[in-house]
């Protein structure tokens, strides 16, 4: 085992997920085109790493976890997870969702346990109910196990999405802008209570987020992704000590230096999604 020097988190270089010159993309039908989302894109991932991908609105972000999670698959080139293609989804792998993805008319108890519904984990009703137990206690919602998703905070649903994605014990967790849908005080405490649910479990993460502060507050890594097709522009370590929400980690001068640098390789893109013209 190897540590990620300074930041607390144990790297244990086995590789969990590898991407090898990964190009995916989607037919579009109606326009009889192809239209390529990610091209040439090589990433490993490793055992308990927090990877969290940036880049402009288009740029194949979430394309990349979506053929992790085996939803896509590849043109060319391979996505493995723990040394096996990935030829569809499971267990292994779970996702937490931007709108959180909750069913209306189940209580925070039945979202929860919407995956042991889904797949055969092979384990007892006793240990279901356990475990359905534990999540709810780390994501703080003792007493709200009979609620609603209507009853709930914007904060409160996505732990529910939260806790029904770590509920079946998945080697990989798997988060397309998890917290974009809340407001911004409410997305400061969700960060930090992912990073202490994801120390508490040990999984691996893939992140994805259009936030550079909220990209350097999480990753270990920050992986910069250009305009589509997406390529990899840069890899970025964050080495800063963890937990990074006992502190103020903002005031370091090491995180600013991150800031400026992840601004640069992305502001021109970003400037010109926004204008609506394509970099």
């Amino acid at each position: 085992m190897t540590s990620d020097q300074g930041n607390g988190r144990v790297r244990s270089g086995r590789h969990v997920i590898t991407a090898a010159n990964l190009t995916v993309g989607y037919e579009l039908h109606r326009e009889r085109q192809r239209l390529t989302a990610l091209r040439d894109v090589s990433l490993t991932v490793d055992r308990g790493e927090f990877v969290v991908l940036v880049g402009p609105s288009g740029c194949g972000k979430t394309t990349f976890i979506n053929a992790i999670s085996g939803l896509v698959s590849p043109w060319e080139g391979t996505i493995e997870v723990n040394g096996r293609p990935v030829t569809g989804p499971g267990p292994d792998r779970a996702m937490v969702f931007q709108d959180y993805a909750l069913m209306p008319w189940r209580t925070v108890e039945q979202n929860i346990r919407l995956p042991f519904e889904l797949q055969d984990l092979d384990i007892s009703e006793e240990e279901r109910d356990e475990r359905i137990r534990r999540y709810i206690d780390l994501v703080d919602l003792g007493g709200f196990e009979n609620s609603f998703p209507y009853e709930l905070s914007g904060g409160m649903k996505q732990r529910v999405g939260i806790a029904r994605a770590l509920v079946s014990e998945p080697d990989i967790l798997l988060a397309d802008e998890p917290f974009a849908a809340v407001d911004a005080m409410t997305r400061e405490a969700m960060q930090g209570e992912l990073e202490r649910f994801v120390s508490a479990t040990g999984q691996t993460v893939v992140f994805i987020t259009h936030s550079i502060d909220e990209a350097i507050t999480l990753g270990d890594r920050v992986v910069v992704i250009s305009y589509r097709p997406g390529q990899i522009k840069e890899i970025v370590d964050v080495d800063l000590p963890r937990p990074r929400f006992d502190y103020d980690v903002k005031t370091l001068p090491a995180y600013t230096e991150l800031r400026e640098r992840v601004w640069g390789l992305v502001k021109d893109e970003a400037f010109q999604t926004a204008r609506g013209a394509t970099p």
